[in-house]
């Protein structure tokens, strides 16, 4: 079992996280509160049983269950939670298990800290990209039809617990989508684990412990020193300026399914290609960047026809000023800088240069 203690929660991971999520819940500061579960229907079916056996005591706790995917993080499922929360007179002493993925942990997260001017909430993580990322770090929220995230909160959960366990429910493609976020992690922070990295299949992973420790530690040491995302923190939108804007594309053209992870990717390679042709990074790291992820992610069909649209997407992305287009960009191998100014055109080379290298890829 390992503990990692920011400045306000504490992220228990392991094995063992239900024996310490009982003591947490049983603490004095929970005897009056009454608990409710947010969980899609996936995780009602494979996670939940765990909380349930582990938690005896949650068995009279109110269950909120929703549709899984992108598509339910909006307001108007808020307002569903809003009112479930006050059908069932849920007072300020009320707590909500956040119990799923990255859109469960936003939502959740979102819904509990407006409620009645908040309420408090506990995330427990059960996609890898939740357990190394998106469950960490104070952001809540929900998106504004296809824009990401653009109504939202910095509010911290009471705590995380992260059972790795977790990750066996999950199928290979959602495994692989988390694993953009470990990628991240490495490019921005460390070039030996850059290294290690380039030297790890993920398929083929059978302890997740320590890749999930390593990440809650790179990602809990920035948020630490950044809350608000004024200046580091900011490196860890590195692959989303691009990433979110092809999400979002695909969320309004319901051409298919494109996961979160999955267009990250995309855009690690493209922002790699800025980071290139800004002289901050050498060609042969470009392309072991580039080679590396498409070794084990979809190619992501673009056409020169949305171009305009993700043009328009990304203009609106939180980290713009004064109309320029801001990125996080790599600073060398193991590093990146914030706040750099990218014009279209280049913009537009990089998406280019991703099509030009997956042409050939069936």
């Amino acid at each position: 079992m390992s503990v990692i203690t920011n400045s306000d929660y504490k992220i228990f991971v392991g094995k063992n996280v239900f024996e310490d999520m009982r003591k947490f819940l049983k603490s004095e500061k929970y005897q009056n509160a009454r608990f409710f579960v947010l969980a899609d229907s996936n995780t009602l079916a494979k996670c939940y049983p765990f909380l349930s056996i582990n938690l005896d005591f949650l068995e009279d706790a109110e269950i909120f269950e929703i549709d899984s995917g992108e598509d339910q993080k909006n307001i108007d499922i808020a307002k569903e939670l809003w009112a479930a929360l006050a059908e069932h007179k849920a007072d300020r002493h009320a707590v909500l298990i956040n119990l799923g993925g990255g859109v469960i942990s936003d939502l959740g997260g979102f819904v509990a800290s407006t409620y009645k001017r908040g309420i408090s909430f506990i995330n427990v993580p059960t996609s890898l990209m939740a357990q190394v990322d998106a469950s960490i770090g104070g952001k809540v929220g929900v998106n504004l039809n296809d824009l990401k995230n653009m109504i939202g909160y910095f509010k911290n959960p009471d705590a995380i617990f992260i059972y790795p366990g977790f990750l066996r429910s999950l199928d290979l493609k959602q495994i692989i989508s988390g694993w953009a976020e470990v990628i991240k992690h490495a490019l921005i922070t460390d070039q030996e684990i850059w290294k290690k990295i380039q030297k790890t299949n993920p398929k083929n992973i059978s302890n997740w412990d320590s890749i999930i420790l390593q990440s809650v530690n790179i990602k809990s040491q920035i948020v630490e020193s950044d809350f608000y995302e004024t200046s580091i923190r900011k490196n860890l939108n590195f692959g989303h300026t691009i990433g979110h804007a092809i999400e979002g594309l695909f969320l309004e053209n319901h051409k298919h399914t494109v996961l979160h992870g999955e267009a990250v990717a995309v855009g690690m390679i493209c922002e790699s290609y800025l980071s290139f042709k800004k002289g901050r990074i050498k060609k042969d790291d470009l392309e072991k960047i580039a080679a590396y992820i498409l070794k084990y992610f979809p190619v992501i069909q673009l056409d020169e026809m949305d171009y305009h649209r993700i043009m328009e997407l990304i203009t609106n992305d939180k980290k713009n000023m004064k109309n320029k287009i801001n990125f996080s960009l790599l600073n060398g191998l193991g590093s990146a800088s914030v706040d750099k100014s990218v014009g279209n055109d280049l913009i537009i080379d990089s998406l280019n240069y991703y099509r030009k290298i997956t042409f050939q890829i069936p």
